[in-house]
């Protein structure tokens, strides 16, 4: 929460000293902030980035560092994967829904080569290996991997698969140190500071000043407890993250979040959202979310997931991030993990980046009765799932959710379960609406004059589904556009 009493913009004409001046002022030195500097500056505006932290990097430079691309990228073709725009665009449709900005996610397809080919040029590296094992991350460095279901039921016949998590190589994985968000952001914060962008740490935004038209041209910051005027001749970007660490916002919009784990970091207190809707800003999809499902996928893959009711809810080869929203959102945070002994080893023997999700069983039997009744399932419940699924089974198919062919063989016995109940987290992709030049919107649909955005403050290309790498991805594309467009406006 902020540390004023209020939100509400200041006037400029009260404001007797500036601090702080430039011709566009960006809040947050993450990947939309960055992004906002390196284009802002080479439009050649005066850019001044202010950061609530010590340092740059935010949420981006923590992450696992995927960027969701494709339509054909130079990594695509260099691994033989064929893509088009309108082929990614099938399937971001059908997968980040419902209610996706389609116009949003046409443009986001369309121009989505040339910014792979934009971060190429900004240095950031990306191996030519490929990673098609079940899995969060690439277990080493690949630098591209299915994230977002696109090879699994029912994206698979809605639009032809082609991997499109694109993630920097790494330099030293194991340990956690240059992972692939700070081998995103690393490249990107040297290209900004080459060009002469300026940058104030801890200092942190509270209001917005807008001038006698209701234009905004600055903040109101707050720096070791003094307060902080900023003046932006053109503009100003939000690029202060999402609403995930602020306890009020997820009970009044997500209370499916309330004590999860926050996929996020503790900066995201929806301060930009705040400060943007005390001008009238509309918002969108304050309800999404991401829900990670801390378990490893390669014993998902090989398993089946049940509910409550003992039935499977979700087809197990899909990205571990749509079963966890699904099991959230649809079977109240309730799941459990069933496998028999050769499934087990055999996912065991694979290698994983979240080895650590391997926990053992809570329950073991030898039959599925007795594991039924271990799991305190209803009777009859676990035993009709696993008879149908492995009569199926046995001719290598799954008519009921259509998992894929090479992850569909029946269940034996001993068998184990895992309770994975409580095992989600998350963060939100709620935010103020943009248009496609990165402007905030009003309520009345209008943009606000002088405020742009981007990054998990807004509501990006998804609305409701998500694959790992759309929210470094539009954060970066819309940050691109936003500084662009505030640096063309006159002071």
């Amino acid at each position: 929460m902020s540390e004023t009493p209020t939100v509400r913009p200041a006037r400029a004409n009260a404001i007797t000293t500036w601090d702080f001046e430039a011709d566009v002022v960006i809040a947050g030195y993450g990947v939309a902030g960055a992004c906002a500097a390196i284009e802002a500056k080479r439009a050649g505006a005066d850019v001044l980035v202010l950061e609530r932290t010590g340092g740059w990097g935010g949420a981006a430079s923590m992450s696992g560092g995927f960027i969701y691309l494709g339509g054909g990228t130079a990594l695509q073709k260099a691994l033989g994967f064929e893509d088009t725009p309108e082929n990614m665009e099938k399937f971001m449709t059908a997968a980040l829904g419902p209610g996706v900005d389609a116009a949003k996610i046409h443009d986001y397809c369309q121009g989505s080569v040339e910014h792979f080919d934009w971060l190429v040029a900004q240095g950031v590296p990306f191996k030519e290996a490929f990673w098609g094992e079940p899995g969060w991350e690439p277990a080493h460095d690949e630098g591209l991997m299915y994230s977002g279901g696109e090879n699994s039921a029912p994206f698979k016949d809605i639009a032809t698969p082609a991997p499109r998590g694109h993630l920097p190589q790494m330099e030293n994985k194991r340990i956690g140190e240059k992972g692939g968000g700070y081998m995103l952001m690393k490249p990107l914060i040297d290209t900004a500071e080459s060009l002469g962008v300026r940058a104030e740490f801890d200092i942190r935004i509270q209001r917005l000043i807008v001038d006698e038209d209701d234009r905004v041209v600055g903040v109101v910051a707050k720096r070791y407890g003094d307060i902080v005027h900023v003046r932006a001749r053109r503009g100003v970007v939000l690029a202060t993250g999402s609403f995930a660490y602020n306890q009020e916002m997820i009970e009044a919009y997500v209370p499916r979040l309330l004590n999860r784990p926050a996929a996020s970091i503790e900066e995201h207190d929806g301060i930009g959202i705040r400060v943007a809707q005390a001008l009238g800003a509309q918002v969108a999809h304050m309800d999404a979310a991401e829900v990670a499902f801390f378990v490893d996928p390669q014993m998902v893959a090989r398993g089946i997931m049940v509910n409550a009711r003992g039935q499977r809810y979700i087809t197990e080869d899909t990205y571990c991030g749509r079963v966890g929203q699904a099991t959230l959102n649809q079977q109240d945070n309730k799941a459990y993990l069933v496998m028999d002994e050769q499934a087990l080893e055999a996912a065991l023997a694979t290698e994983s980046s979240v080895t650590f999700f391997r926990q053992p069983p809570k329950w073991a039997a030898e039959t599925v009765a007795e594991l039924e009744s271990d799991m305190g399932l209803p009777e009859g419940t676990l035993q009709t799932t696993v008879e149908v699924y492995n009569k199926h089974a046995e001719k290598g198919s799954d008519p009921l959710l259509d998992k894929k062919t090479e992850w569909v063989k029946p269940i034996g016995t001993p068998l184990a379960g895992w309770d994975l109940r409580e095992h989600t987290g998350g963060f939100t992709l709620g935010g103020l609406k943009t248009d496609l030049d990165s402007r905030v919107l009003h309520v009345s649909g209008d943009p606000i004059a002088g405020l742009y955005a981007a990054g998990r403050c807004t509501s990006g290309v998804c609305t409701g589904g998500y694959a790992s790498g759309t929210s470094l991805g539009d954060g970066s594309f819309y940050g691109r556009r936003a500084g662009k467009a505030a640096a063309a406006q006159q002071d």
